[in-house]
């Protein structure tokens, strides 16, 4: 979807429709999400097919859903995809666990992923960075969006303990996850490309989990981290890892690269910010934030209405699904000034909440954070300017707010 919106246009909240894909894969949703937060900040929707759902789209709309489990269960589904259908692992998958079973699982993950414990980190990350760009480096194009794919693999793998040769697949099985119906992705209807991907991801991990309880072997690793964590004081059962660890690759492969590819956009279509940011490079920690804000990669999570919840002015009812979508909450004027500008001195830009809100707060941000530091650090230093090479081609997805092509050219820099 288009990350600066177009010019305002006539909308009709009464025939909107948040699931057509074309309105993300081609098409411009901000000017929607504008509206619908001035006008009708909770927002119902029917489905052809008898499916409904309610929308929120203010910032403190958003942050209330996602914050408070009481009010708002993620176990039944947390993503649009599942919408109809209740989650067959909710309840046992990390991401569709509310507390207190969820903060028990979750906990001693986190606490591999603080951020002084991800900083022993930076050394390797900017390795895996500096290879990452070295293509560029000779003036060619650069398909940034399609290279950036693997990026969180290349950062991640090792400390997951996944194996390189396995990385390029589980990028685009997680892939497939998000994106069930981009041609990039899709196998077959979007019904199949979900049973495909979440099998095959499923099953990698529950492979892995034996290999290391055959064998014996142990390592530092999250993954092998997660087979000693005890939740109520009993231990998880291979298929509750397998499913956590599902969860994990997932969080670990998606939406960094979207971040990475939105942003350099951003950068290519605000040229000042590029050179801002180049001159004082104390504001690449706010970049990143901006970035993040910026692109909301992971553009909306879904709750269910535990009990008929007053929102916005309106009664969402009990059972009800809600989808609050973050790439509208992190526009929000109310919150932030001029918020379709592009603005790396932004006072309060890590207020955004792209990584989320409250109990499912995203357990690796310290470590995309760092990521995404690293990197913009090593582009600003080895770059003069960027330059698109061609149109970028958007996810078609109403999930995952990215794109599969931003073909750039970089044009490297002669003086440190």
């Amino acid at each position: 979807m288009r990350l600066t919106p177009g010019p305002a246009r006539d909308i009709d909240l009464d025939t909107v429709d948040l699931f057509d894909l074309d309105l993300y894969g081609t098409g411009d949703p901000h000017p929607v999400w504008d509206v619908m937060r001035a006008k009708a900040p909770l927002h119902h929707q029917a489905l052809p097919d008898g499916r409904d759902f309610w929308s929120v789209t203010r910032y403190e709309d958003v942050c209330r859903v996602l914050g408070d489990h009481r009010e708002f269960t993620s176990e039944r589904g947390t993503v649009p995809t599942h919408l109809g259908q209740d989650d067959v692992a909710a309840g046992v998958l990390l991401t569709s666990t509310d507390p207190p079973r969820h903060t028990e699982v979750r906990r001693p993950l986190g606490s591999k992923l603080t951020a002084r414990a991800v900083k022993s980190w930076e050394d390797s990350i900017r390795r895996s960075v500096t290879r990452f760009l070295e293509p560029a480096l000779d003036g060619e194009v650069f398909d940034l969006a399609e290279k950036a794919l693997l990026l969180p693999a290349i950062v991640t793998g090792p400390l997951l303990g996944i194996p390189e040769k396995d990385w390029a697949e589980l990028v685009h099985l997680t892939a497939m996850v998000t994106a069930p119906s981009d041609p990039h992705f899709q196998l077959g209807s979007e019904a199949a490309t979900l049973a495909i991907s979440h099998h095959e991801l499923v099953g990698y991990v529950s492979e892995w989990v034996k290999d290391r309880r055959d064998s014996g072997a142990e390592d530092d690793s999250l993954l092998h981290h997660l087979m000693s964590v005890r939740p109520g004081g009993a231990p998880l059962s291979d298929q509750e890892i397998a499913l956590d660890g599902y969860s994990i690759l997932l969080g670990a492969n998606v939406t960094t690269p979207h971040t990475v590819s939105g942003t350099v956009q951003a950068l290519i279509e605000w040229p000042e910010q590029f050179r801002k940011a180049q001159a004082d490079p104390t504001l690449i920690p706010n970049l990143v934030e901006e970035g993040l804000r910026w692109t909301s990669a992971a553009c909306n999570f879904m709750r269910y209405a535990a009990t008929d919840v007053p929102v916005a002015g309106g009664v969402i009812p009990a059972g009800a699904a809600v989808v609050a979508w973050i790439g509208s909450a992190n526009r929000d004027s109310a919150q932030f000034a001029a918020p379709h500008t592009f603005d790396i001195t932004r006072p309060n830009a890590k207020r955004q909440v792209a990584f989320g809100f409250g109990p499912h707060f995203c357990i690796g941000a310290p470590l995309a954070r760092l990521t995404l530091r690293v990197l913009f650090e090593e582009l600003l230093h080895r770059f003069d300017s960027l330059d698109l090479a061609g149109e970028p081609e958007h996810l078609r997805s109403y999930f995952i707010a990215g794109m599969t092509h931003l073909p750039i050219t970089a044009q490297k820099r002669l003086t440190p």
